[in-house]
């Protein structure tokens, strides 16, 4: 079983294994849970879906409820933004982390503590008497979430033969799609009746439930090992991703001048983040010697595996990007209210995240290469007719855009979720599932910064030309997603480069 569990992925597609008899009885044990996703295995990957749904959905609910809090906690508007940026910082800290955690410790106890942390940092929340304790419950909130995807994903990949994977991996672009996407609109809807509070009082009783039912569900089905975690590395990884994040989430506002007095921080920051990253990859590669990496590199000797990322980091990049440009777009240049921002919005979400099963079932029948080339040339082309929006262009074209890009995303993500983690070996599913959700956070903060620096230069030398601030506002929204589509030509080249993962060629899992 072993022998083909490692000779069935060939070097354009899988990790170089690693020699020895521990490997290879690692890989064995990983594979040996492969065949089955019956119905108790079905079960567990719907309730890791359902709680990694109300999980995800906290990451975006709070941008809508800032104002109320400004007022409501006697707050200044930068400290109300760190609600959002600690859990976002959080995220980048923890995930790295989660590759180790998942390899040592059992599926059940790191499922019912993620949810225990999730669920404590709500009641946190929900009961805070100032900022200080508020963020606190964020950061305890954001700790139980970035564990979740992780282990998700690594759980799907163990349990789900390869040619259903796709399937699979179809209904995780509704939680990456939808949770996310509904998020500022059921908050608007919660402020419009209720108080900040209720944002976190109507989402614990589902965390708990979800908590209660883990407990009593949830099998341990992943094999571990016992391996002493490298402290040096949890510190260089801080430093490194942690730093790199805070520093891109400052670069908007030191470039529009609103926050000017930020600049040296932002590059001390983006410093320690590049050294911080560096050093951790050094380290890493040291480690993997030994196997006791904390995120084991080898994954990136997976050809298919490299590129996959890359084309993730464009896309991510791209669709981050876009997120934060068009409600300013919608808002400061088209002049709509931030509810009608929101609805504008959420139906290129939900797209997104439906059509992620019938994506999933094609990509089991015809591989990547049919659905990530048409991808990523229509998001290439909605970004290229964005370039052209002006302060006269009609919100119904804008949400037609918005559509038409999300579904083509959808093309995309499942496909690449699962071209990446099938070209690795199974004893390194945890460590290819922490790198998948640490590009997406690292690589949302860069195509954010990067669309937030273009627009506010450009639309500074527009007003510095004379044009009025709102169409000076529209000419730098329009050079932002010029440099989004350059960068999407890079996506199509790579869609063409991506390859269906050898253990999907036998039809059949991995060792069997």
């Amino acid at each position: 079983m072993t022998e083909r569990a490692v000779s069935d992925l060939d070097p354009s597609t899988a990790s170089t294994p690693a020699v020895g008899p521990d490997a290879a009885a690692q890989d064995a044990a990983v594979v040996a849970h492969q065949p089955a996703h019956g119905a108790n295995n079905t079960r567990v990957i719907w309730l890791l879906l359902a709680a990694t749904f109300v999980v995800f959905l906290n990451e975006t609910i709070m941008g809508v409820a800032i104002p109320h809090l400004v007022d409501d906690l006697h707050i200044t508007l930068t400290a109300a933004q760190w609600l959002t940026t600690a859990f976002m910082l959080t995220m980048a800290v923890v995930i790295p982390i989660t590759g180790f955690l998942l390899q040592r410790f059992p599926t059940r106890p790191i499922f019912i503590t993620a949810m225990s942390l999730f669920s404590a940092g709500t009641l946190m929340a929900a009961l805070a008497p100032g900022f200080e304790v508020l963020l606190g419950a964020r950061v305890v909130q954001a700790t139980g979430t970035a564990i979740m995807m992780p282990l998700l994903m690594t759980t799907l990949m163990t349990l789900v033969a390869p040619s259903d994977r796709g399937r699979f991996m179809g209904r995780v672009s509704i939680v990456m799609s939808v949770a996310p996407a509904i998020g500022p609109t059921i908050s608007g809807l919660i402020l419009n009746f209720l108080t900040w509070r209720f944002m976190f009082w109507l989402v614990l009783p589902i965390a708990v439930a979800m908590l209660v039912i883990g407990i009593r569900k949830v099998e341990n089905v992943s094999e571990t090992r016992k391996l002493p975690i490298d402290v040096f590395s949890v510190i260089l990884s801080a430093f490194g991703f942690g730093g790199l994040v805070y520093g891109l989430s400052l670069v908007g506002g030191v470039v529009s001048g609103r926050s000017a007095a930020d600049a040296p921080a932002m590059w001390i920051s983006l410093a320690v983040g590049v050294v911080g990253i560096a050093a951790f990859i050094v380290r890493q590669l040291l480690l993997q010697r030994r196997d006791r990496a904390l995120l084991d590199l080898r994954t990136f000797t997976s050809r298919n595996f490299a590129l996959s990322v890359a084309l993730m980091v464009v896309m991510m990049a791209a669709l981050f990007g876009t997120i934060i440009l068009l409600p300013i777009y919608l808002q400061d240049v088209l002049g709509l209210e931030p509810l009608y921002t929101g609805l504008l919005l959420l139906p290129g979400g939900l797209i997104m995240g439906l059509l992620g099963p019938t994506v999933g079932r094609l990509y089991d029948r015809f591989g990547p290469t049919p659905l990530l080339v048409p991808g990523s040339i229509v998001v290439s082309g909605v970004l290229w007719s964005l370039t052209m929006v002006t302060d006269q262009t009609s919100p119904w074209l804008v949400l037609v855009a918005h559509m038409v890009m999300s579904a083509a995303l959808a093309f995309m993500f499942t496909p690449l979720f699962t071209s990446a983690l099938g070209s690795v070996e199974p004893r390194f599913y945890s460590h290819g599932s922490a790198i998948v959700g640490t590009v997406q956070q690292v690589a949302g903060a860069a195509g954010t910064a990067l669309f937030i620096t273009v627009m506010t230069s450009r639309t500074a030398v527009a007003e510095a030309n004379g044009a009025s601030a709102i169409a000076a506002n529209a000419t730098g929204i329009s050079s932002a997603f010029m440099v989004g589509a350059i960068l999407s030509l890079f996506a199509i080249v790579g869609a063409f480069l991506i390859r269906r993962p050898a253990d999907m060629e036998h039809g059949a899992p991995v060792g069997h």
